[in-house]
Order: structure tokens, then C-alpha cells, then sequence
């Protein structure tokens, strides 16, 4: 149930009440507006005001609240909703620091592009095509030289009803990939929710692990994690058992996977994770319908309340293709391209894709835009 907010409800909110405070009115010329707008993190985005929700006893309200109006609402909060709004201000405004990734410096203050290399025989749209060692070295650099800032490189398709592959076979088909990329100096991250495999990537010179589980599947990945001292992708799932797609209903699906994702976060740097080493993924498609996506992504500036760089993946994703006659795969460009510019007006910071430079293209034009209006 949804209806509108107002500042008495926040002072009657119950102890259990949950607040969500989430950048909105984006614009493209804050010099003009002088302190009624922010900016997110060190990026390019500047936003107008807060869409503030407050959950209670099942009940969605939500007001949108000026940038000037926000600390009049904020007094009206009872004590635990002022210490959510704090965090959550905080987080958004506070600075990306640039991934250090080997010899590698990645830097967050525009989008950057994380390529997709499945070296499966199964994935949904690319499975068998770089199976071979050697071919998928060759498109990893390919990946690389046409502007992907990161490979990302997985032993294990994730999409629905595909088998789990034993660990040894994981680390089989990624080791020599994930070698020879880094050692000619690619940044790589590895797709694994397996600790061994973490590990034997991580000796091979991958330098970012990339969890679909958040870190909940192996319960030594957490352990893996703090020792390499790396930057990690925490993705929501529904479920952190071998098929990550079961159980997913939601009461409300942006607030839900802010929920479990903000409840990883701390679980790590209570772990002893560095909180500027941790990057969060709303997980489209896992265990979501394309409302369910929808959503997500027209609330996803909510995730940059965390702190943490947004990697956003909706690449060739059958959202495409139930918005569009049921396109096919290798079909999906369009749709993949326009999701990103949409993810990349938002502020996120790692755009995760299988077509480089056709979204390498997008992000320049993007950029191209930006730059006029804020110099115009």
C-alpha cells in the first residue's frame, strides 16, 4: 500500500519503521541552482531533491522533499529515522575512491565498463563461444582495448536451471584465462561464489571478486575476501543456495534488495572488509520479473545510499526481450544500450556488458552531454 508522507507521520513512525532517502530531480546545469541541489559521490550527476519513503507496519509513504526542504523533515524524524537519514545523506555525498587494481587504477567519477567473459559452455547468451583458452584471452583483450576498464571472467553459468559446476571444473576453465589477461596487464575480476575458486583467481592475478551471493553461498568466501584485502561486488539474490533465482517475492522489491544488500554490506566490514573495497549490484534478473526490474532500476540512485560504487548488469538481460516482441539474445543490443545510459544518468559507477564498444560509444555521448551543460 502507497500514500503520500508528511512530517507527522514520520513523528508517529513505529520503532520499527524503516526510512529510504533517495536522490531524484537529476540536473544538468547545478551551477544555476546554486545549494538548492548535490551531487552524488565525485560523479557528474546532480540531483534537485530526496524522494523520501518511510516503511511502516506494511505501509509505503513517500514525499519528494527539495534539497533545501531536507533538514525541516529530517527535525521531524524521531531519533533511529534521524540516524537512518544521516547515513544515507552521508553515503550518497561522500567520495568513490579509485580502484586500485594492480597496477590498475580504475577511477569512478564517470561510468566504467566491466566486460563480460563466460569461458561456459552454457551461458544465455554466449555460452561455447570462448571456451578455448587461447580465444578467450584474445576477446578479453579485445574487450579491453575497445574500453572495458575491467574483464570480468566466469567459470559458472548463473542463469536459471543451470547445473552447478563443481569447484575443480570452475577453476579449470578460468585459471589460464584470468593468468593470461592479467599478466598482459588487463584488470580482471572473477565471477565466482566459491572460495576455492576465489583463490586459485586470485593467485592467477584476478584482483576483484565478484560474488552473486554477497559473500553468503561459501561460507569461507567471506574469510577469501579479507585476506586478499580486494575490492568486492556484493549482488543481491534472493536465495544464497545453488539455484540463486528461488524464493523471489518481494513486499516491495527496491526496499527489499536495498535491505538484504545494506545487511551484506555491514556483515563485511564488520568481517573486516575495507568499506571503500565494497561495491554493490542490485542483481537484475535473479529471482526478479520485469517489474520487478523495472523497478529496480527506475529506484536505483536509492543504492548509492549505502556508500559504495554501484556496478549495474542488465546486458542482453530477457527484460529486453519481454519489452520488445521476445527479441532474442544476440538481439538485445538496443535495449541493453538504452538500460545503461539510464543506469550511467543515475550515477552508476560500473556498467557490466558483453558489447563494449557500442556501450563504450553510448558513455561518450553521455559524457559529451554532460560536459555541454554544465559549460555552456
Amino acid at each position: 500500500m502507497f500514500a503520500p508522507l508528511t512530517k507527522p507521520d514520520l513523528g508517529s513512525a513505529s520503532p520499527g519503521a524503516r526510512l529510504y532517502c533517495r536522490p531524484t530531480c537529476f540536473v544538468d546545469r547545478p551551477h544555476e541552482l546554486d545549494d538548492a541541489c548535490l551531487r552524488i559521490a565525485d560523479s557528474m550527476v546532480w540531483f534537485a531533491a530526496w524522494h523520501i519513503s518511510l516503511r511502516d507496519k506494511g505501509v509505503v509513504k513517500s514525499a519528494i522533499v527539495t534539497v533545501p526542504e531536507y533538514a525541516d523533515w529530517v527535525a521531524a524524524m524521531p531519533d533511529p529515522l534521524v540516524e537512518m537519514a544521516g547515513k544515507q545523506r552521508t553515503g550518497v555525498l561522500r567520495p568513490r575512491g579509485a580502484l586500485h587494481l594492480g597496477e590498475r587504477v580504475v577511477r569512478l567519477n564517470e561510468p566504467q565498463l566491466m566486460g563480460i567473459l563466460n569461458v561456459t559452455p552454457d551461458s544465455f547468451s554466449d555460452g561455447g563461444k570462448t571456451i578455448d583458452g587461447a580465444a578467450a584471452i584474445d576477446a578479453g583483450f579485445a574487450m579491453a582495448s575497445a574500453g572495458a576498464a575491467i574483464v570480468d571472467v566466469g567459470g559458472e553459468s548463473t542463469r536459471p536451471g543451470a547445473p552447478l559446476v563443481w569447484e575443480g571444473d570452475e577453476i579449470e576453465r578460468v585459471q589460464a584465462t584470468v593468468a593470461g589477461l592479467a599478466k598482459g596487464g588487463v584488470a580482471v575480476s572473477i565471477d565466482t561464489r566459491k572460495a576455492a575458486v576465489m583463490e586459485a583467481a586470485l593467485a592467477a592475478g584476478a584482483t576483484i571478486v565478484n560474488d552473486i551471493s554477497a559473500l553468503r553461498y561459501d561460507e569461507r568466501a567471506m574469510e577469501v575476501v579479507v585476506k586478499a584485502d580486494c575490492p568486492v561486488v556484493l549482488m543481491h539474490a534472493p536465495s544464497a543456495k545453488s539455484d540463486p533465482h528461488e524464493g523471489g517475492g518481494y513486499d516491495h522489491v527496491l526496499f527489499d534488495v536495498y535491505d538484504l544488500l545494506a545487511e551484506r554490506v555491514a556483515a563485511c566490514v564488520t568481517a573486516g572488509v575495507d568499506p571503500a573495497k565494497i561495491i554493490v549490484d542490485p542483481g537484475l534478473g535473479f529471482g526478479k520479473g520485469v517489474s520487478d526490474n523495472l523497478a529496480l532500476i527506475n529506484g536505483l540512485a536509492l543504492f548509492h545510499t549505502l556508500g559504495c560504487p554501484i556496478l549495474f548488469g542488465a546486458s542482453r538481460k530477457r527484460m529486453i526481450g519481454a519489452l520488445d516482441n521476445e527479441a532474442p539474445a544476440d538481439q538485445r543490443l538496443g535495449g541493453t544500450v538504452a538500460l545503461h545510459y539510464q543506469a550511467a544518468t543515475q550515477g552508476a559507477q560500473l556498467l557490466r556488458v558483453h558489447d563494449i564498444p557500442e556501450n563504450r560509444q553510448a558513455l561518450r555521448v553521455w559524457r559529451g552531454l554532460r560536459d555541454a551543460a554544465l559549460t555552456g
